[in-house]
């Protein structure tokens, strides 16, 4: 029997009734002559409400404690769902990341899986279970119980869906599909069909919150087909996959501002010692851009997303400590990125983006582009109004 992979987000089982539903469409899978592997998220807000009761006990946990706390959320979602197919007559068992054998390296907080050993998943679905697994977790070399940043139950279900040789990966959410922007921001948000990998880890990358980057890396590699859907439904959904030639163009514009940005003033080697202090302290950042055509001293601004940031304040202090006045941490400071394969083929595109932020009024404090993306940093005022300017501008809506 071919296998599929399901991943559901916490607001799809948020409360018991949409635990039933999940449940429900669980069933019908494995009732079409699937085995079904379940990747579950922590139900709700549970993990910002475990990360506050953390922060009011200390102003910057230990990032291993911090990790054995936050993997409860998981733990019970898989626990419900579990009792939840029971009570329905149908056999399942629920795993947390390390009985599934999610194995990574001994970052807390944002570890990456390292190898998949899914000995136990096997043995089970072999006996007509299905099985639940709890997402975000794992276990390192070390035996330490590890999660794997925000996002991180997307990672669980494609490493598990490639492991396990699975059909499909379906990951699950209270929206159908991947948007040209986030609806909230943009009404006029269309529906995209299908993205390739690399348009999606770079949205992804950028802030979009519907797929995690390091999820979609791991398709690419394997070449495991994610299909993003609504769990409240029928909706078609959006097939990413590996792109095709000639699709060209602005595919979406997102935003971040849960970021800051650390301006450094020095030559390389200064630069280098930012970089050092950050990898010490597992603060992982996007975008770096370095300037010293002019002189011997040069600036650079390292764009830092803050959702794995623990402690900030801790962060900020020690970095005065470490660098005085020679490197400041911007809090004001956000991301605009329009993300689209040949989207820098020439500069009409980013002339164009320009223009828009300057009819704003938003400053434009730097200017990151690739071939798959351009990004302003502007104001954090200034987020939702760029966005929907740049979309109106890029895709007509």
């Amino acid at each position: 029997m071919p296998i599929v992979v399901q991943k559901y987000g916490g607001s799809s089982v948020a409360d018991v009734e949409k635990l039933r539903r999940v449940a429900l469409r669980v069933q019908q899978t494995r009732e079409r002559g699937y085995q079904v592997v379940v990747v579950v998220s922590a139900r709700g807000d549970t993990t910002d409400e475990l990360l506050a009761l953390a922060k009011q006990v200390s102003a910057d946990p230990p990032r291993r404690e911090l990790d054995m706390l936050l993997t409860c959320g998981e733990r019970i979602s898989m626990a419900l769902l579990s009792m939840a197919l029971q009570e329905m007559g149908v056999p399942a068992i629920s795993f947390t990341g390390s009985q599934s054998g999610i194995i990574t390296n001994d970052v807390h907080s944002q570890a990456r899986i390292v190898e998949v050993r899914p000995y136990r998943i096997e043995e089970e679905l072999a006996r007509g279970q299905v099985v639940i697994v709890a997402g975000y977790q794992g276990v390192s070399s070390k035996r330490e119980v590890t999660t794997l940043g925000r996002g991180g139950s997307d990672t669980t279900a494609v490493a598990l869906a490639a492991a396990l040789g699975a059909e499909s990966c379906e990951i699950y959410s209270d929206v159908d599909g991947i948007f040209s922007a986030d609806p909230r921001v943009v009404p006029d948000a269309r529906k995209l069909e299908s993205l390739s990998y690399d348009e999606m880890q770079e949205l992804a990358s950028a802030g979009a919150k519907v797929l995690n980057a390091q999820a979609v890396e791991f398709a690419k590699a394997r070449g495991i087909v994610i299909q993003a859907r609504t769990a409240h439904g029928q909706g078609t959904g959006t097939r990413v996959e590996q792109g095709k030639p000639g699709d060209t163009g602005v595919k979406g514009v997102t935003a971040e501002g849960d970021m800051a940005v650390l301006a450094a003033v020095g030559g390389p080697a200064q630069v280098a010692r930012v970089l050092e202090f950050l990898d010490a302290r597992a603060v992982r950042g996007r975008a770096l851009a370095f300037d010293g055509l002019l002189g011997r001293e040069g600036r650079a601004f390292i764009a830092v997303p803050l959702q794995d940031v623990h402690g900030l304040q801790a962060l900020q202090r020690e970095l005065g400590e470490r660098f005085g006045e020679s490197v400041a941490l911007r809090e004001e400071v956000g991301a605009v990125t329009a993300v689209g394969a040949g989207i820098n083929a020439d500069w009409s595109l980013l002339r164009r983006a320009l223009g828009a932020a300057e009819e704003l009024g938003a400053r434009v404090h730097a200017v990151h582009t690739s071939p798959l993306q351009l990004t302003l940093l502007v104001d954090k005022q200034h987020l939702k109004g760029l966005t929907s300017r740049l979309h109106r501008e890029f895709l007509g809506a």
